[in-house]
């Protein structure tokens, strides 16, 4: 796809959610996809491209988590849920797992702008295009397009790279609500044009 990447310099790859526990309750049928979205972030770095993990996590207590939150407060008020956000569970997949000249992001809510350092990291980086992916795709990948194309990003999504419990909800958002915000394209289609830039 050309020109989907005017200036490597000035963008990022966000890769969201891809924890451990999340991956294996989401992705069960399609494992293929933390080997594509591997395959994405190798070319970044090759292309010198910064390569931020968003992940969720919380404090002993949980003091980010108000009970008015439906979706949080659920985490909350169940010991099993917390476990997924815990140790080996909550870390990021070892098929996506950071190395050493990347940045991981800690979110407390499903945007990966709310309430975290991300926005002041892009800027401070001149950071103007994000290319994004992770699970689910009607949660971080949603809000975080959202809030990313009010803040003026130039966006792309990786639609094979992304996964939701729920396919028509996934494909209903590829297909149609981010096509107007958001270049969306495949893997196979990306990897091009960030080899082109190594």
């Amino acid at each position: 796809m050309a020109n989907s990447i005017p200036d490597i310099s000035r963008a990022a790859v966000l890769s969201m959610d891809l924890q451990t526990a999340i991956v294996s309750r989401l992705l069960a049928a399609d494992d293929d996809l933390v080997v594509r979205a591997a395959g994405v972030l190798k070319q970044a770095r090759a292309s010198g491209m910064m390569v931020i993990h968003i992940q969720v996590g919380f404090r002993p207590g949980l003091p980010e988590i108000s009970p008015r939150n439906q979706l949080f407060g659920a985490i909350r008020s169940s010991a099993e849920w917390q476990k997924m956000f815990q140790g080996p569970a909550g870390a990021i997949h070892p098929a996506v797992a950071p190395e050493d000249q990347d940045v991981v992001v800690t979110k407390h809510r499903v945007s990966a702008f709310a309430g975290t350092d991300l926005d002041m990291i892009l800027r401070a980086n001149e950071i103007d295009t994000l290319i994004l992916f992770g699970v689910a795709t009607s949660g971080v990948v949603l809000s975080t397009l959202l809030e990313a194309t009010d803040a003026d990003y130039r966006l792309l999504v990786v639609k094979d790279c992304c996964a939701d419990q729920d396919p028509e909800v996934h494909a209903c958002l590829v297909e149609k609500v981010f096509p107007r915000r958001a270049t969306v394209l495949t893997s196979g289609e990306l990897l091009p044009d960030l080899k082109s830039s190594s």
